[in-house]
């Protein structure tokens, strides 16, 4: 791959990664409209790692206090969300392990990716405008993350986002935008380690070197516009709605379509 194809890459996946806009179903894009080939295991366990470490900087606090929970020395008010966590992930882990024993891949159909931006962006708005804003992250009970949990595992098909789906879900169940974007990131770290150490026991198995200067280029270009999409995203939760996302993925997905069927 060239350093254009490696910088390309790289920033779609760490920008879009934590918005709810589908990283996978851009990454499909980029690769048809430039006509790339398939970027490989490699550098997707680059870019994954990545924006992995991007997401554990920007919480680093919040991830300290959630293992002190864990332990004795923590505070008890910590030990339910990591348990929760870990119970909401269980769905989409079982999912996408038995996809990748059974060595098969979810859809990459560009009109897959049109329909899924357009629905769940949909989904989104109709979330974000009759969802009550009366729960923060203290208030996330079983229910309300086993639910989330079970709408993650949506994020398996291309264009749905797993972040945007989580947001929604927690969106309906009236969590304010920033506790619903907060528990969704919190909640993608266990997803994105998962997906990167199965993907690294792969090259593993096949003999390849782990990681190459190219790998490397690509995990660093990740973090930074990941880190910097987060911080972005969280910060204008604070203070508005999910609008300016919708209106993109509405977009996206008109475009799409038309592409592929006009």
């Amino acid at each position: 791959m060239t350093l254009l194809q490696l910088a390309v890459l790289s920033l779609v996946q760490g920008i879009t990664e934590f918005l709810p806009v589908s990283s996978s179903g851009h990454l499909i894009l980029t690769s048809r409209v430039l006509g790339w080939p398939d970027q490989g295991l490699e550098i997707d366990i680059a870019v994954h790692a990545g924006t992995l470490l991007a997401v554990v900087v920007y919480f680093l606090r919040d991830i300290a206090r959630i293992v002190a929970g864990l332990t004795e020395t923590g505070s008890a008010s910590t030990r339910p969300l990591a348990a929760m966590l870990i119970v909401a992930t269980l769905p989409v882990g079982a999912a996408g392990f038995a996809l990748h024993e059974m060595g098969q891949d979810t859809v990459r159909d560009v009109s897959i990716v049109a329909w899924t931006t357009l629905g769940f962006g949909l989904l989104l708005l109709v979330s974000d405008r009759f969802g009550m804003t009366l729960r923060r992250m203290e208030h996330m009970t079983w229910a309300p993350a086993v639910a989330i949990g079970l709408a993650q595992a949506l994020a398996l098909i291309p264009g749905t986002s797993r972040s945007g789906v989580t947001m929604t879900a927690a969106r309906f169940m009236g969590f304010e935008r920033e506790a619903a974007a907060r528990f969704s990131l919190l909640l993608s770290i266990p997803v994105i380690l998962a997906a990167t150490v199965l993907a690294g026991l792969d090259v593993y198995r096949s003999g390849e070197p782990a990681m190459t200067r190219a790998a490397l280029i690509a995990a660093a270009m990740a973090f930074v516009s990941a880190i910097v999409a987060i911080w972005l995203m969280m910060a204008w939760l604070r203070r508005a709605t999910f609008t300016p996302f919708v209106v993109y993925r509405v977009a996206l997905g008109l475009a799409l379509l038309a592409w592929v069927y006009v």
